[in-house]
């Protein structure tokens, strides 16, 4: 019989022990990657949201700008009951409907950051014809940080 177990040359043992990892090595390192993972998370968060904010700012200010063109063409803004919609497709109830643009004013009605529509408002604040806004991360009027309502030319 060659059973080499007891036998072993001190060299083979240390082979042995050297072949993977401890438990404590294999802890550490799971710790390492959850501490970096954390700060990259910590990091990473605020940014997104004020990067919604942004894209929500943007896709007012291109809303805005559809508005003046229809006003240009149609000698007025929408009316509450054609809201956003009738940058897209024109309303039923139109003046002067040879006057619409063909494929419309805007390429895409498109929802917030958060998922909601965009708010259409006439007359708008401080004397505006029209206001368009968010009404943030929460949906509802009013709020703050992120469920703050977001304007066009608001910082």
């Amino acid at each position: 019989m060659t059973d080499q177990t007891p036998n072993q040359s001190p060299e083979t043992k240390d082979k042995r022990r050297r072949n993977g990892f401890s438990l404590v090595e294999l802890m550490v390192v799971i710790f390492i990657i959850g501490l970096l993972a954390t700060v990259v998370l910590i990091n990473v968060l605020p940014s997104q949201d004020k990067a919604m904010v942004v894209k929500a700012r943007s896709d007012i200010a291109t809303l805005e700008q559809g508005m003046e063109m229809y006003r240009l063409d149609m000698a007025s803004y929408p009316g509450m009951g054609e809201g956003l919609n009738a940058l897209k497709t024109p309303p039923a109830n139109l003046a002067m409907p040879q006057n619409y643009r063909s494929g419309g004013y805007v390429k895409d009605v498109p929802t917030d950051p958060w998922g909601h529509a965009y708010q259409y408002q006439v007359p708008g604040r401080d004397g505006k014809p029209f206001e368009i806004f968010s009404l943030g991360a929460d949906g509802q009027p009013g709020g703050t940080d992120q469920n703050a309502d977001i304007y066009a030319g608001q910082n």
